[in-house]
C-alpha cells in the first residue's frame, strides 16, 4: 500500500515539531506587513502586535497560491516517490488555499492528490489533521478514499469557538464598527465566535474579565456541545495571562477532561483574534 502523506496549511497552527513527530507536511499561508510579505510560521506572532502598534495598521493575511502547492507537491514526491497525498484544507470559504491546490493539481497534472475541506481553522484544523495522522498509523491498510472519508467524518465532529480579549483587531480589520468596538471596551464585552460550516460567526457575548469568562466558557462549551472528554484543545494567543490559562485548565479537568493540548496561535489567526484571545476545540461524541 502506498504511503499516505498528510498536507495542511500553516494556518492550522501545527508546529514544526508536531509536524515532524506525525510526519505531516505544511504549506505556508502568508502575512503581509505593508509591502513585505512573510510566510506564516517564519516569525513570532508578537511581530503582528508590534507592527500594529507602530503603524496603526493590521498586517493582512492571505492563503496559499498555486505555486506554493506546486512546490510542496514536488517536495513530497521527491521524499516519498510513490506516495498518495491527502490535503486536509483550511476552511475553503475563508481563504483561497483549497482552490489554489485544485489549480496546482489540474495545471500540473499531479496524480494521487485527494483534497478535503475540513471547514475548520487554526486548532480546529489542527485537531483533524493530527487525529488523522494518528489513525493512519493505526490503519496502514487504508486507501486514500477511505482516509478521506474518515477525515470528512472527523471534520463534521469538530466544534470550535474563541473569544477575543479586545475588539481592537476586529475593528482594525473591518469586522466590527468603531462604535461597537468602543461599546465593547467600555462594557467589557467579548463576542464568542464559533466555526459553523466553515464560517466564523458570533453566536453570543460574554461580559467581564478574561480570567472570569474563560473558565465559564470552557465548562459551558464542553457541556453544550457534548464534547468527548478524551482530549480537548485550548487555543491561546500571546498576551493571555498565565492566571487565565491555569483557570481554563482547572475548569476543563473539573468538567472531566482527561487530556489537554494547548495550541498557540500563529500569524494568520492572531491577525483576526488579537492579543490574549482564547478558544476551545473538541470532538463531539
Amino acid at each position: 500500500m502506498d504511503k499516505i502523506v498528510i498536507l495542511a496549511e500553516t494556518g492550522s497552527d501545527i508546529t514544526k515539531e508536531i509536524a515532524k513527530e506525525h510526519e505531516i507536511e505544511l504549506v505556508p499561508m502568508h502575512v503581509s506587513f505593508g509591502s513585505e510579505t512573510k510566510d506564516d510560521g517564519t516569525f513570532p506572532a508578537e511581530d503582528i502586535y508590534g507592527f500594529y502598534e507602530r503603524t496603526g495598521t493590521l498586517p493582512k493575511t492571505s492563503g496559499c497560491v498555486p505555486e506554493d502547492f506546486t512546490k510542496i507537491f514536488g517536495e513530497i514526491r521527491e521524499k516519498y516517490p510513490d506516495s498518495q497525498i491527502l490535503y486536509l484544507a483550511y476552511s475553503a470559504v475563508t481563504t483561497c488555499s483549497y482552490q489554489s491546490a485544485k489549480i496546482a493539481v489540474d495545471t500540473g497534472h499531479v496524480e494521487g492528490v485527494t483534497c478535503v475541506d475540513t471547514k475548520q481553522v487554526s486548532a480546529g484544523q489542527y485537531a483533524v489533521v493530527v487525529k488523522m495522522a494518528e489513525l493512519l498509523k493505526e490503519h496502514p491498510e487504508w486507501t486514500s478514499k477511505e482516509a478521506a472519508e474518515e477525515a470528512v467524518r472527523l471534520s463534521k465532529r469538530v466544534k470550535m469557538c474563541f473569544v477575543p480579549d479586545t475588539l481592537e483587531f476586529l475593528r482594525a480589520g473591518g469586522r466590527v464598527s468603531n462604535a461597537a468596538a468602543l461599546a465593547g471596551s467600555l462594557l467589557k464585552l467579548h463576542p464568542c465566535i464559533e466555526i459553523l460550516d466553515g464560517y466564523l460567526q458570533a453566536t453570543k457575548k460574554y461580559r467581564g474579565n478574561m480570567s472570569k469568562i474563560v473558565p465559564k466558557l470552557v465548562k459551558e462549551y464542553i457541556t453544550a456541545q457534548k464534547l468527548s472528554m478524551d482530549e480537548i484543545y485550548l487555543i491561546w494567543a500571546p498576551g493571555l495571562s498565565e492566571e487565565t490559562k491555569r483557570a481554563a485548565e482547572k475548569a476543563a479537568y473539573e468538567t472531566g477532561v482527561k487530556k489537554l493540548t494547548w495550541v498557540r496561535t500563529g500569524g494568520v489567526i492572531t491577525c483576526h483574534g488579537g492579543p490574549g484571545a482564547f478558544g476551545i476545540v473538541g470532538f463531539a461524541k
